[in-house]
């Protein structure tokens, strides 16, 4: 007869983590991606739209893919300069949107080329309450002239891209 209580605790101590959990972290990730790269290519750039529903702050991240940082991308002296930063508030109830030419997660020394439709596994450091806690994202790699993280339309323009303006 002890397996009814035993069961109770379980189901009891399971609620708990739960209603622990969601009074942590709740952070809504969205329209999660990253730029494809070409062969030999050891850097890339992940990009999501967040969406905190109490105050928090991303602190940090990480892949396996490689090396991940957060990074920030802005115009100084008419030169547009990227640099690392060390975290980025989440205001409560507002979107914070990570994407190309502002903050991003940062991809290097990659493994392996990313291609269009594979999947990137990121973990997102996020502080809210005095706690760190870790998020698991899936962001799918879009084509390598992406500019948003919609998939090109067929016949589309390269986000104003042409091989020929690249410099090797």
């Amino acid at each position: 007869m002890q397996a009814i209580p035993r069961a109770a605790s379980a189901v009891m101590f399971a609620a708990a983590l739960l209603a622990s959990g969601a009074a942590i972290a709740q952070v809504e990730v969205s329209n999660a991606w990253v730029r494809g790269t070409v062969p030999a290519q050891t850097a890339s750039g992940a990009f999501m739209t967040l969406h905190a529903h109490e105050a928090a702050r991303l602190v940090g991240v990480s892949s396996p893919v490689g090396t991940a940082e957060l990074h920030e991308m802005k115009m100084e002296n008419n030169v547009m300069r990227m640099r690392p930063v060390g975290g980025l508030d989440l205001p409560k109830m507002q979107n914070v949107e990570l994407k190309p030419g502002g903050y991003h997660v940062m991809l290097m020394d990659l493994k392996s080329q990313l291609k269009a439709g594979d999947k990137v596994p990121l973990t997102l450091k996020i502080e809210q309450g005095g706690k760190v806690v870790e998020q698991k994202v899936t962001a799918e790699v879009r084509d390598l002239t992406a500019q948003t993280g919609q998939p090109a339309q067929p016949g589309a323009a390269a986000g104003g891209m042409a091989h020929g303006d690249h410099k090797h």
